[in-house]
């Protein structure tokens, strides 16, 4: 009833009418198929005591006993058809009640875990949080039914088969079908209780099996480079031998349940049929009697079994969808506080004041940065890796708060504006760009949902990806693969470079948005970045100091501190921390040239045609 409780206004939805309606229906139909459930075993002990006395058969209100018997055996059959008719009826009647209520909770799940930090979803796996999701969504469906279509109508079901026992017989028959129906019921609660343990351990397990096959497939180049598949293998397999046990424990389980229940069942079945006929050999009951008792506990056992069957699947089914409340449970670590206004970006000035933070308490990544980025300026932000500069990009999206210190754009505390109005105004071209398993088009589109094809290949021209994508088969229609692996890296980097561009924030975010690149692809993706932050406030997290030579100023990271700012030159001059790294910088720059100039040279000669061979050339 509890879990009833809390989906009511899924089934009982305030704002649809239509729905509501449907419910109605639905107890109509339920109850009328009820009814006509209980005047079977009725019309069938009719027929039986008008064959075994044909004397009961002349007092039928018919023209002859023949056709007074066939006219009841027509209305048993009558009677069937019309139960089979209202219960499919009810059934789909309710179905479009079900599904809104299983597509409303799964939105709303969804919806939460975008609503979650990044902090979450970084400590989560991705294949067991969707098998959780997958689980609880289709626990929704078997509680919604089977609450509605199943246990509401047993119910009903029982105390109609009560009621018509009190009539046609007598209390000890209701006596000896109460005491069955407390052990059955008593039996069923003690052996699901004891099933639940298993039922976890198999879905743990379960979760786990398929979070290693999703991990291993995500990583398939990887495997590949090691010749992994053989472990990989062994490692699903070993996961796989923990749900096989688990799952035979599962159906083991089930077994002594369904054994135990019918042995039961069977034996309260026996003792009315044995009071039946002691009372039909002192002539005070007929045949009839003895079939309709024997017909009134067949309908009384599958409701019954059904409430077996309830108890059990909305117990698993609580058991499969606790994991899912549990994430709803979860409260956002960032949230927007009351009264929370839209930022107004009036000129894009980005400054941070005394910023601290730490991910860990014991680990300071950021110790006391400040910093003002201008209209219209870049400012670069440089050091060694582990230094905190991607840390930057993150609070500045509010994916974390600061421990101490803030961030302001334009004096506005981020902390006090809405979260969606401060990321629509700052545009973000990561180091690692994953794109959706769908076109380039849907993946340019994302930056502005809803942009017409011009503003699209304006972006790309921009970009300098137009005439790449053109030359596809497919041009701009063609898929991209799972996180855009049928792509190169630099062509990656183009599609999010226009995306930000069809974005066109006043606030712009290059993080290491090259280092993944060769030297020559870089040198192609920097003209191109450089038109898009043209006019715009931009910060760029750099790893290639050549990328930012050019910066209006170079901030120097080194352990949570601004140990240098200035500009390329004036650092140099300096000689300190950004020298020294610039040094080693161009150190590699020569290394990785020299290596394509070899490359070059190889390729020329694989395909220079050999005199010697070809003496016409």
């Amino acid at each position: 009833m509890s879990t009833v409780r809390l989906l009511w206004p899924y089934i009982w939805p305030a704002d649809r009418l239509d729905l509501k309606l449907r419910v109605g229906l639905a107890i109509v139909l339920m109850l009328l198929s009820k009814f006509i459930t209980i005047a079977i075993p009725y019309s069938f002990k009719w027929v039986t005591d008008s064959l075994a006395d044909p004397g009961r058969a002349a007092a039928l209100p018919f023209e002859s006993a023949v056709i007074g018997v066939g006219a009841l055996t027509v209305l048993y059959g009558a009677l069937r058809i019309l139960m089979a008719f209202t219960q499919q009826a009810r059934d789909a009647l309710f179905a479009s009640v079900a599904m809104n209520a299983v597509r409303k909770l799964a939105i709303e799940v969804f919806e939460h875990l975008h609503r979650l930090s990044l902090r979450f979803h970084l400590e989560r796996k991705t294949g067991g949080l969707t098998r959780v999701l997958e689980r609880g969504r289709n626990a929704i469906e078997t509680i919604v039914r089977t609450s509605m279509l199943t246990a509401v109508p047993t119910v009903v079901e029982f105390a109609l088969i009560v009621g018509a026992m009190l009539i046609s017989f007598d209390w000890r028959y209701v006596a000896a079908i109460s005491v069955t129906v407390v052990v059955y019921l008593g039996y069923t609660t003690v052996a699901t209780n004891w099933r639940i343990g298993i039922r976890r351990s198999m879905n743990e397990s379960d979760t786990d099996a398929n979070t290693k096959a999703i991990d291993s497939l995500l990583n398939f180049e990887t495997v590949k480079y090691f010749g992994a598949e053989s472990r990989e293998a062994k490692r699903y397999d070993k996961a796989m031998a923990r749900y096989e046990r688990m799952s035979v424990r599962t159906y083991v389980s089930l077994a002594v349940l369904n054994a135990g229940q019918a042995f039961i069942f069977t034996l309260g079945m026996i003792a009315v049929l044995l009071m039946c006929v002691g009372e039909i050999k002192r002539g005070e009951k007929t045949v009839g009697d003895f079939v309709l008792i024997n017909l009134m506990m067949l309908q009384l056992y599958q409701p019954l079994n059904f409430m077996g069957m309830v108890y059990r699947d909305i117990k698993q089914a609580i058991v499969d969808i606790e994991a899912m409340f549990t994430i709803l449970d979860q409260n956002p670590e960032i949230q927007d506080i009351a009264g929370a206004q839209p930022l107004r970006v009036t000129a894009g000035q980005v400054r941070f004041e005394s910023v601290v933070f730490a991910y860990d308490p014991d680990r300071p990544i950021l110790r006391g940065v400040s910093f003002e980025a201008k209209p219209g300026q870049t400012i670069a932000i440089v050091g060694p890796s582990g230094a905190g500069k991607s840390t930057i990009s993150r609070l500045l999206f509010r994916f974390y708060e600061p421990t101490a210190g803030r961030i302001l754009i334009d004096g506005q505390d981020i902390r006090n504006v809405t979260q969606t109005s401060l990321r629509a105004a700052i545009g973000m071209v990561p180091q690692d760009t994953v794109l959706f398993n769908d076109s380039i088009l849907y993946n340019i589109r994302y930056g502005r949902d809803g942009a017409s094809a011009t503003e699209v290949e304006s972006a790309t021209e921009s970009a300098q990806i137009d005439a790449f994508i053109r030359s596809l088969p497919q041009g701009y229609e063609a898929h991209v693969g799972e996180r855009g692996l049928k792509l190169s890296g630099g062509e990656k980097q183009r599609v999010a470079i226009a995306r930000t561009i069809l974005k066109a924030p006043p606030i712009l975010v290059l993080d290491e948005a090259t280092s993944a690149l060769d030297t020559f692809t870089e040198r192609e993706i920097q003209s191109a970045l450089e038109r898009v932050s043209r006019g715009r406030t931009t910060i760029v997290i750099a790893h290639r100091l050549s990328t930012v030579v050019e910066a209006d100023e170079i901030l120097v990271l080194d352990k949570g501190l601004i140990v240098e700012r200035g500009t390329h030159d004036g650092l140099l001059e300096r000689g300190g921390v950004y020298a020294a790294l610039w040094s080693r910088q161009r150190e590699v720059d020569a290394a990785e040239e020299a290596l394509r100039r070899a490359d070059a040279e190889e390729a020329e000669t694989l395909v220079r045609p050999d005199p010697v061979a070809n003496p016409a050339s």
